[in-house]
């Protein structure tokens, strides 16, 4: 620093218009004496005038810097706000010099992106469309931006993110637009200007300006497409994409509790609303109900709704089959026609060639073998897809699609038909189902949103784990005490319930007899019939703190196969008898039995699972 008496400039404005760096210069001169020359004079940076008069220049020159751009980008603005402001057109547009945007004038590129657009409205997922093209073997054209070879039309493999864009491009769909993405600093790496750019909603929009350009669609498809790409994100608050898995409701559930979308449960097919215990801490998830049930209520409501436009489906299935076979072959003939222009040029240029210039004949004659090679090669790419997908239909496949989709339900249930396909043609109807679950009973309230605004309303029976709750159990259990005195067994009593509509808690046509037979022992109910009881073998009967594994059961009314269990864990003694039927004589003395009701009191899953208390020291009893 000591070796710096004079920092001179020219023009000292413009290191003045980086605050940042002038006044750091101002304070190194001033600790080590130096002084800073212009054009306009000399300055002491330890002065105080001179140092005020360097601070006064150095803000003037920043605020003259941003003025600077102000204006500038003003005028990007307002250009733009007349649609004349140039920027990078996209795939299937170019520039002529007089400045007007155009088609490209290649037919094989626009037949692409139409195909493109037409494949998202009919599958309605941007990875099907990639997928479709792919199996299909089409390429996108791109003109290269820069580079020696600017403005040539290069063929390229489609890819997820070009196909995203493209999508989102209002340009597509005629609209003029500016300032879609701004770039955010935080955001932005220092390194890379272009980074840190945020997407804007479509009403912060700087300028939009409809009908300005040729479009491929229309703004109403544009809109559209935009829903379908903003509902197909995997977000609570919005429907998702079609996904594999068996619910054929998956993502149209609504709670109407929270006023949410309901989860699925990837285990076992179940819709949960899980917002409740996930966001709030709740003990229970809000909603829980077997997927069975709300799927068999919309399928068929769906089949129902569907069966008036059997007629229309089934004229119009058939010539949709027709229209994409056209499509692909269609694409097939531009890229025939391609090949063979680009044989036709390799050739040319090989005869124009001297023959003596050896140097150079060589690599047009591997040019021409080349694009022969590739001709041939699509020749025979364009025969297998003849085979498989013929130009045509012929009688037999008309009358089959003809048939198929006149009759609904059996094109609904056919093995050709996946449940992504069922899932489309429900989301394509029904716009969400509203679910209400009459607390923790089998009854569900559900209403379906059709598309048009229009809802239908039924009541679904879930199933349930256990028959207390059942709506009607207390019924069901009145019912069973007035059969069971009249002397009626189990299986009559099975018989009585399933005739008069009563059904078992999960699910099923009808209550068993040992489900009565449970329960007539849990009420106390004679049995209806007498069984005579087989005497145990000499010398095995049961002693006085000893009963038959039955007779236990019925004391603590429980059922045998618990009593089971808890011989398996060690929690009663029990020992067999020696001859058929081997049954069990369980040792229970008075305090075994406090103990065992003690167990029988507890509630379920105490055992399966750690319990954790207020006190750290304080523990569930042990599993054995």
């Amino acid at each position: 620093m000591d070796h710096v008496g004079l920092v001179l400039g020219i023009e000292m404005s413009r290191l003045a218009r980086s605050g940042k760096d002038w006044y750091q210069l101002i304070e190194l001169c001033a600790l080590s004496g130096a002084v800073l020359a212009d054009l306009d004079g000399i300055y002491d940076p330890g002065d105080y005038n001179d140092r005020l008069l360097l601070g006064l220049k150095g803000t003037i020159s920043e605020a003259e810097l941003h003025l600077i751009k102000q204006r500038m980008r003003n005028g990007r603005i307002n250009k733009a706000r007349r649609g004349e402001l140039s920027f990078a057109l996209p795939s299937g547009y170019l520039r002529r010099p007089s400045g007007e945007v155009v088609f490209d004038p290649d037919e094989q590129v626009q037949s692409v992106i139409r195909l493109i657009f037409a494949q998202f409205e009919r599958i309605g997922t941007l990875h099907g469309v990639l997928r479709y093209l792919v199996a299909n073997g089409i390429q996108l054209g791109i003109r290269l931006r820069e580079g020696p070879d600017k403005g040539t039309l290069e063929w390229r493999r489609p890819n997820r993110m070009t196909l995203q864009t493209l999508l989102h491009n209002p340009a597509y769909a005629g609209i003029y637009a500016y300032g879609r993405r701004r770039a955010d600093p935080r955001r932005q790496d220092p390194a890379r200007p272009s980074t840190g750019r945020v997407v804007q909603a479509r009403d912060e929009w700087l300028v939009m300006i409809p009908d300005v350009l040729p479009a491929y669609i229309t703004v109403t498809q544009f809109e559209a497409n935009e829903a379908k790409l903003a509902a197909n994100r995997a977000r609570a608050d919005a429907t998702g994409s079609v996904r594999n898995g068996p619910a054929l409701a998956a993502g149209l559930i609504f709670c109407v509790i929270v006023r949410y979308h309901t989860q699925r449960s990837r285990a076992v097919p179940e819709y949960v609303c899980s917002r409740e215990a996930t966001n709030y801490g709740a003990a229970h998830n809000c909603q829980l109900l077997n997927a069975a049930c709300v799927d068999a209520f919309v399928e068929g409501q769906v089949l129902a709704a569907l069966a008036p436009a059997a007629v229309e489906v089934s004229l119009r299935a058939a010539d949709q089959v027709v229209a994409e076979r056209a499509e692909l072959e269609r694409l097939w003939s531009q890229r025939l026609e391609r090949a063979a222009y680009e044989a036709d040029r390799a050739r040319r240029c090989y005869h124009l060639a001297e023959p003596e210039n050896r140097l150079v004949v060589r690599q047009l004659e591997k040019d021409w073998e080349s694009a022969l090679a590739h001709q041939q090669k699509l020749r025979e790419e364009h025969a297998r897809f003849t085979r498989t997908s013929p130009r045509t239909l012929t009688a037999a496949e008309r009358h089959t699609i003809t048939a198929l989709a006149g009759d609904i339900a059996g094109l609904w249930h056919a093995p050709t038909t996946t449940i992504n396909d069922r899932k489309e043609i429900v989301r394509a109807i029904v716009d969400k189902v509203i679910v209400t679950v009459s607390g923790t009973s089998e009854r569900v309230q559900a209403s379906i949103v059709w598309a048009g605004g229009a809802t239908t309303c039924g009541e679904l029976v879930r199933p349930v784990q256990r028959l207390d709750q059942l709506s009607y159990y207390p019924a069901m259990i009145g019912r069973i005490r007035e059969l069971a005195a009249q002397g009626i067994g189990a299986s009559g009593i099975a018989d009585r319930l399933a005739a008069e509509g009563y059904r078992p808690a999960k699910g099923g046509d009808r209550i068993t007899a040992t489900t009565v037979r449970d329960l007539m022992r849990r009420l106390g109910c004679p049995a209806g019939r007498v069984h005579r009881h087989r005497p145990a073998p000499a010398g095995e009967e049961p002693g006085p703190d000893e009963r038959w594994l039955k007779h236990l059961a019925a004391e603590l009314q429980m059922t045998t196969s618990t009593l089971y269990a808890w011989i398996n864990r060690g929690w009663i003694t029990a020992r067999r008898e020696s001859c058929w039927p081997h049954r069990l004589i369980a040792h229970a003395d008075q305090r075994e039995l406090a103990e065992l009701r003690e167990r029988r009191a507890r509630p379920p899953g105490w055992y399966s699972r750690r319990l954790w208390t207020e006190d750290d020291n304080t523990s569930a009893e042990p599993n054995p």
